[in-house]
């Protein structure tokens, strides 16, 4: 009888063993990139709505976003770099699969997509694309997203602390903040 060898494949399925320290960088730059895009494109709707007339509510708050975001980042690059483990594919695919999401929020609003609060006089609440399901769509994203990109590189402690610290910003300033604004849109109009 002759001695026959296993032969070892790896599946199909599975993905390659990339190290978070590898990763992180990468991710980290491509989100600097995206986020920077992003304020440009809502600076220039920034500009239309204010042609348009539009009123701002919640400018006092406004920067905690702006100190938010970057420690987010920062956060992530290091504890990232730190982590000698491998990348966790659900969280980053997660991450991935919600980049469409963000981009559907946007595509909706079209010229009312903004980082500030700004109520256009004439204008309508939108309640098409993903409004038809959430709310508050893009803050369902960006709450996922700030969780997600830090698992998906085993930053745990800054999906944890970030994610906390978005959700109080959200829930007890932001969406409260708009919901006002909102309110006394209709009330004038």
């Amino acid at each position: 009888m002759t001695e026959q060898k296993a032969v070892f494949c790896r599946p199909a399925a599975t993905l390659p063993a990339m190290k978070a320290r590898t990763l992180t960088p990468y991710l980290v730059g491509g989100l600097i990139v995206q986020r920077l895009l992003e304020v440009r494109l809502a600076r220039r709707n920034e500009r239309w709505a204010r042609e348009h007339g539009a009123v701002e509510y919640g400018q006092e708050h406004y920067w905690t976003f702006f100190v938010l975001h970057p420690a987010w980042l920062l956060s992530l690059l290091l504890e990232g770099r730190a982590n000698g483990k491998r990348v966790n594919w659900p969280a980053l695919l997660l991450f991935l699969a919600l980049q469409p999401l963000r981009y559907w929020v946007m595509h909706t609003l079209g010229r009312y997509w903004n980082t500030r609060i700004l109520i256009v006089p004439g204008g309508q609440r939108v309640t098409s694309g993903p409004f038809r399901f959430l709310g508050h769509p893009n803050y369902t994203v960006v709450a996922l997203e700030l969780a997600a990109a830090p698992l998906a590189v085993g930053a745990w402690r800054t999906a944890v602390a970030f994610s906390l610290l978005n959700a109080a910003l959200l829930l007890g300033v932001r969406i409260p903040a708009e919901d006002r604004a909102l309110a006394e849109y209709r009330r004038s109009g």
